[in-house]
């Protein structure tokens, strides 16, 4: 976190020159880091007065409208994004007879529409593949699988090779496969749309289906666009396992991961699974989610990173997060936040006796880990049953090592 001297510091000298508009954009941003949201709408909106179509300030200017709690000011700043991002994209292929030519995420050939729809939580996400700590490996596997070949269409066409299909993220609860799908879309400057089991599957007849076709319409109406669908196990289990009218949403959402009635260029579908193994093999074929990728829990330095902001803000004194970090191993995020919650409560109880604020200290969580174990465990026993005797791909390869490397 950045600290406040900092950026008033920052805020003198762009006082003293206001026609410096990165130093405004920088500070900007620097404001929304520290949860000054409507001072960065300040800056960022001052900058747009210089310079209307300046996209960095209207990105900006949208988050921090977001978190500001101004959604139609938002929704405004996202709608010019869309559209200014739109010319320009259409101004570079009018300059290249071949379109093929152009990157992925420019050759729509119709300015984006934009997507008024309540229902369907659209992102603009500010995260990146930066702010994962850690997770060297998966970072390293998300680019060679997906981001790199995004970024460079000219080496797929060297080789004769084609961008198709989705990415399915797989591993334990609680390990943060949404919020590698949300960094993903930040990567690629997309839109974020996640959709859960709760947002297709309904009770009346055909509904899940035009539900599931409602979610790529928006989907590609809003390209470049990340579709994220998670508990896709559940969405997409094998059709042997299901009665005749959920195997139909299975074969609806073939239909629609094929394009078969709607071109998908411009709309990067990812997928999240706690049991791969029982996802309908359809949805594994070429062309579908034919790439897999293993999350699991974080490596010490992400687990670092987990603790460090969620005890950032708590009153604390004498700790030792390195420490915390290794003896936390297998624990996922969602066991960090319960562990920094159950040390909290520890130091609340004494301060709840004495009437005065206790800080959180190392014996507090000492205490704590003798309570908090990981989760992760179980899906580890299901997960090496299930890959020893469904490996005949290589699909499980990355998971069978890493049980071998633990003495699973």
């Amino acid at each position: 976190m950045v600290s406040d001297t900092v950026i008033s510091a920052l805020q003198t000298a762009s006082d003293l020159d206001p026609a410096d508009l990165d130093l405004r954009l920088h500070l900007a941003n620097l404001l929304l880091e520290a949860g000054r949201a409507a001072e960065a709408l300040h800056q960022a909106q001052a900058v747009l007065q210089a310079e209307p179509d300046r996209l960095e300030a209207l990105r900006l200017a949208a988050w921090s409208a977001e978190e500001a709690g101004e959604a139609e000011t938002a929704a405004r700043y996202h709608r010019l994004n869309d559209a200014l991002t739109g010319v320009i994209q259409g101004a570079a292929r009018s300059q290249d007879t071949a379109p093929e030519r152009q990157p992925a995420l420019a050759q729509a050939e119709n300015l984006p529409e934009v997507v008024d729809d309540a229902r369907w939580d659209i992102q603009t996400p500010r995260v990146t593949l930066a702010d994962v700590a850690g997770m060297t490996e998966v970072k390293r596997r998300l680019d060679l699988a997906l981001l790199s070949p995004i970024r460079n269409p000219e080496l797929l066409r060297a080789y004769g090779a084609t961008l198709g299909g989705g990415l399915l993220l797989y591993g334990p609860p609680g390990c943060g496969k949404t919020f590698m799908a949300r960094a993903v879309a930040g990567e690629l400057g997309a839109r974020f749309l996640n959709v859960g089991l709760s947002d297709v599957l309904d009770m009346y007849m055909g509904q899940s289906e035009r539900n599931l076709s409602e979610v790529f319409a928006v989907a590609r109406r809003s390209a470049p666009c990340v579709l994220f669908l998670d508990e896709v196990d559940a969405l997409g289990r094998r059709r042997s396992q299901m009665r005749h009218s959920a195997a139909n949403v299975v074969g609806h959402l073939l239909s629609e991961l094929d394009g078969a009635k709607s071109s998908n260029e411009g709309v990067f579908v990812l997928a999240a699974t706690n049991s791969p193994w029982d996802v309908d093999p359809a949805l594994r074929r070429p062309g579908r989610f034919d790439r897999t990728l293993l999350v699991l829990p974080p490596d010490p330095a992400a687990r670092l990173s987990l603790l460090e902001g969620q005890i950032r803000s708590r009153p604390h004194e004498g700790l030792d997060l390195n420490t915390l970090a290794a003896r936390t191993d297998g624990f996922s995020g969602a066991d960090l936040t319960h562990l920094v919650t159950s040390a909290t409560e520890l130091a609340m109880q004494d301060a709840i006796a004495s009437g005065q604020v206790r800080p959180i200290r190392q014996a507090d969580f000492v205490r704590a880990l003798r309570e908090v174990k990981p989760s992760t465990g179980p899906w580890f026993e299901t997960a090496r049953n299930a890959a020893q005797f469904a490996n005949d791909d290589g699909t499980y390869d990355e998971l069978l090592a890493y049980l071998k490397g633990r003495k699973r």
